[in-house]
C-alpha cells in the first residue's frame, strides 16, 4: 500500500512538472489516481483545444526530422508558430521586435519545445529552404523552421496566419491556439502576450485561462487548390 502511494504521488509530480497538470475529474486524471499513465489517443480530426493535437513528422531547414510524438513522449510542452520570413507580421515579431526570441529563451530549461512551421507552396510568398535558411540567421533563431510545402500539417492544425501559434501539453491536449498577443497592427507590440500566460500557467500546474484567440497576421501561403 505504501508503495502504491508512492507510486501514485511520484506520477502526480512529475506530471504536474512536465508541463500542465491533470484537471480533476479528466480522464487522465482519473488514470493518474488509478496508478496509470493516460491513454493514448489518435488523432481523429482538425485540431481543437481540449483534444489530441495531430501527430506529425517534419524535416527542418538542416534536414533534421521532428515528430511531435517523440517530443511529448520525452515530456515537453510544445509550442507551434506558423511561420513566413517574408509576412509583416513575422518581421514584428521576430526582427522589429523580439518577441518569439525573447519568450523562446525565457523558456529555456523548462522542457519546451518551440518549432516554426512554414507550411507555404513552392513560388508562394517566404517559401525555400535557402529563404528560410537565410531567414533563420538573420533574426538569430536557435528553433528550428520546419518545411511543411505540401500544407498537410498546416491544413491538420487549420493554420490561417502567420503567425498562428499553438501550445500543446505533454499529454498531447491542444491548451491554446491563436494570437501571439492582443495587438493586430504590423508594428505596435499588445500588452498581453496569450503564448506566455498559457506557457507559464501549464508549467506552473494551472489551469490554462484563456484557451483560444483570433490569430492575425498574412495568410498562410497554401497551394492554390
Amino acid at each position: 500500500m505504501i508503495r502504491t502511494t508512492s507510486l501514485l504521488a511520484a506520477f502526480l509530480i512529475l506530471a504536474v512538472s512536465a508541463g500542465c497538470k491533470y484537471e480533476k475529474g479528466s480522464a487522465d486524471y482519473a488514470a493518474a489516481k488509478a496508478g496509470e499513465k493516460p491513454a493514448e489517443t489518435a488523432y481523429t480530426g482538425p485540431a481543437k483545444v481540449g483534444a489530441p493535437a495531430p501527430d506529425f513528422k517534419l524535416s527542418d531547414t538542416d534536414g533534421k526530422q521532428h515528430e511531435l510524438k517523440s517530443y511529448l513522449a520525452a515530456g515537453k510542452t510544445v509550442v507551434l508558430e506558423w511561420f513566413n520570413p517574408d509576412c509583416p507580421y513575422i518581421v514584428k515579431h521576430h526582427l522589429n521586435h523580439s518577441t518569439m526570441n525573447d519568450l523562446y529563451n525565457a523558456t529555456k530549461g523548462r522542457d519546451v519545445v518551440w518549432l516554426a512551421i512554414n507550411s507555404g507552396a513552392p513560388g508562394k510568398q517566404g517559401n525555400g529552404l535557402e529563404r528560410n535558411r537565410a531567414a533563420r540567421e538573420e533574426y538569430g533563431m536557435e528553433f528550428p523552421i520546419l518545411i511543411d510545402e505540401d500544407g498537410r500539417v498546416g491544413s491538420m492544425y487549420a493554420a490561417k496566419t502567420t503567425p498562428h501559434m499553438f501550445v500543446i501539453a505533454p499529454t498531447g491536449e491542444l491548451l491554446y491556439q491563436g494570437a501571439i498577443d492582443n495587438n493586430k497592427t504590423p508594428s505596435t507590440l499588445g500588452d498581453v502576450n496569450y503564448v506566455k500566460a498559457a506557457l507559464d500557467q501549464c508549467l506552473e500546474g494551472k489551469t490554462v485561462q484563456i484557451t483560444e484567440t483570433q490569430p492575425y497576421g498574412c495568410s498562410v501561403k497554401y497551394a492554390s487548390k
